[in-house]
């Protein structure tokens, strides 16, 4: 009795992705202003890739000197990662084992809650969708994502291509997908957010 009990009042956890510019942020912080925590995978990934000791030391020996000032030079990261899969692969393994240690301690800090979200770019390409119960995928038509990510991040449309092609197309993240959010700007975010909420939401 008591292992059912404990089953359900485990928090349904939900993946939020989406590609590079589609304004997967933008539907978390929806969800948090609904009292739903969001655990944001690319912000701890840069805190853990420019305080974790033990990741800076794998970093720099697998890439180099890739730090400046103490920091990692992410420009210079990105030039050598999204130009070059194998290395992508190698950066992936080193950070995200770390990613995944955090968000299990996450998990059971808001265990009291009935809804956690993973929000993550890179959710299905890391394998991490295995771990959700369900899956929202943020979309929206290419040319305004490299529109958002030129203005966003002051770099050129061809950097933002090369960056789109080291993820999964849209296509590919549907088949994965168990909700979608269609953020092209014709419709409106926070009634497609309540719609999932309502569905996924426990009585």
């Amino acid at each position: 009795m008591s292992i059912s009990l404990k089953k359900e009042n485990k928090p349904l956890l939900v993946g939020l992705t989406g590609g590079i510019g589609s304004g997967k942020s933008t539907v978390a912080k929806v969800f948090e202003s609904l009292s739903v925590p969001v655990f944001n995978s690319d912000t701890v990934a840069k805190s853990i890739i420019n305080n974790d000791e033990e990741v800076i030391a794998q970093v720099i020996t697998t890439f180099g000197a890739i730090y400046e000032n103490g920091k990692l030079n992410s420009n210079k990261m990105a030039e050598v990662v999204f130009n070059d899969k194998t290395a992508l692969k190698k950066l992936n393994n080193i950070i995200h084992p770390k990613v995944a240690d955090y968000f299990k301690r996450w998990v059971e800090e808001n265990a009291s809650s009935p809804i956690l979200i993973k929000e993550a770019a890179i959710l299905i390409e890391s394998g991490a969708y295995q771990q959700m119960d369900k899956i929202i995928l943020v979309t929206a038509p290419e040319e305004i994502r490299i529109e958002r990510v030129v203005q966003r991040d002051n770099v050129s449309e061809d950097k933002v291509k090369g960056r789109m092609q080291a993820q999964l197309s849209d296509e590919e993240k549907l088949t994965y997908a168990d909700f979608t959010i269609d953020n092209g700007g014709k419709e409106l975010i926070i009634p497609q957010v309540m719609e999932i909420y309502n569905q996924i939401k426990k009585p």
